[in-house]
């Protein structure tokens, strides 16, 4: 996240609404976002989803609609989960990949029928999504760029139940699941690991439900507080945990491949990497000593380099260092081994432990 912001950044359509808040912007996937809020920060940002209920601004996140006979069964044959497997009404996690089995991208697909899937992807990733799809559906079937016609606001927290129950919109939704009309579709998805919830909302109407959140005493968040959480949780973010160079089975994201569909992008190279076993996996760190990793610092076992992290930050939860980390599988490291993480030139001893680094009662 470059806190570098370039005029020809795409903008939230609440904007305005978060400079007078003061917040501290950054570029993120060529949008101009909020890092973080006056009179709050990150640590406070994070500790308010934790305990309470946040608000972020998620607006850059992509959407794109797929629609015509057959939507669904389309966009099962080119992405990695099976969609076969949930209902409509359902959402899912799943990658669209590449035939080398590298990630384009990880989104969520929301199912509303066997004609209509709704995808949400990553915004840096949208264009390229939506082109690759577009390109192989067959005469019927519509992919239409759809980012800049909704605004979407994550509701995260064991608070946010009421919040939105305040704000007369439902929240008894199964985990992974939405309810929509035409002012607003609710799901009970997320991305900090916290009981919470992300609304869909016309671009031009988000500022009325921004408003009412605010007031109804709910914490603004930034970037930085969603990114502290995801990694708390060890949830990938696509470009370092995920790439074209990292594929599902090297994330140990196998869970959101239907492997046993005839067709996905990528599927026989995945098949074959899932066969042989992948040379590198992904792992949680949580730092014994003191410092802070950050993404691409060097990981020993002894004198052998054994890989690098790939996310890293503070856990303001357990207060202590904590990384995602592309390890060697020959290394034959288990949960519980200590390897070395080299800060800034200085050895720092880490346990290999399995994510979430906190827990949480996501489900």
């Amino acid at each position: 996240m470059s806190t570098e912001v370039a005029g020809t950044l795409s903008r939230s359509p609440l904007h305005e609404r978060h400079v007078a808040l003061g917040a501290k912007f950054a570029a993120f996937g060529g949008w101009e976002m909020p890092l973080e809020y006056a009179g709050g920060g990150v640590i406070k940002e994070h500790t308010a989803v934790r305990t309470g209920v946040g608000v972020f601004d998620v607006s850059h996140l992509g959407k794109a609609a797929v629609l015509g006979p057959g939507a669904a069964d389309f966009v099962n044959s080119c992405l990695t989960n099976d969609l076969d497997r949930i209902a409509a009404g359902k959402a899912q996690y799943t990658m669209c990949c590449d035939d080398n089995g590298g990630v384009v991208d990880d989104l969520i697909a929301y199912l509303y029928g066997p004609d209509d899937v709704f995808l949400v992807p990553n915004a840096a990733n949208t264009a390229e999504v939506v082109r690759r799809l577009a390109a192989a559906a067959p005469a019927g079937i519509t992919v239409t760029d759809e980012h800049r016609k909704y605004a979407i606001l994550a509701v995260q927290g064991p608070g946010s139940v009421d919040v939105l129950t305040k704000l007369g919109l439902p929240t008894d939704l199964e985990y992974m699941s939405f309810q929509a009309s035409p002012e607003i579709v609710v799901c009970r998805t997320g991305y900090t690991g916290e009981h919470g919830y992300e609304l869909v909302i016309p671009w031009d109407k988000a500022g009325a439900t921004w408003d009412a959140l605010i007031d109804a005493g709910v914490q603004p968040c930034g970037l930085g507080a969603r990114d502290t959480l995801r990694t708390e949780m060890g949830y990938p973010l696509h470009g370092q945990d995920l790439s074209l160079e990292i594929s599902p089975v090297q994330a140990r994201a196998g869970w959101a491949v239907g492997w046993s569909k005839p067709a996905f992008w990528g599927r026989d190279a995945l098949l074959a990497e899932k066969s042989g076993g992948p040379r590198r996996s992904l792992r949680g760190l949580e730092l014994v000593g003191r410092g802070i990793p950050r993404g691409h610092m060097q990981v020993y076992a002894g004198d052998q380099l054994i890989g690098e992290t790939t996310s890293g930050t503070f856990s303001p939860t357990k207060k202590v260092g904590v990384a995602l980390a592309l390890l060697d599988t020959a290394a034959g490291l288990s949960d519980g081994d200590v390897v070395e993480v080299d800060i800034r030139g200085r050895r720092t001893q880490a346990r290999v432990v399995k994510p979430p680094f906190v827990q949480t009662s996501v489900r």
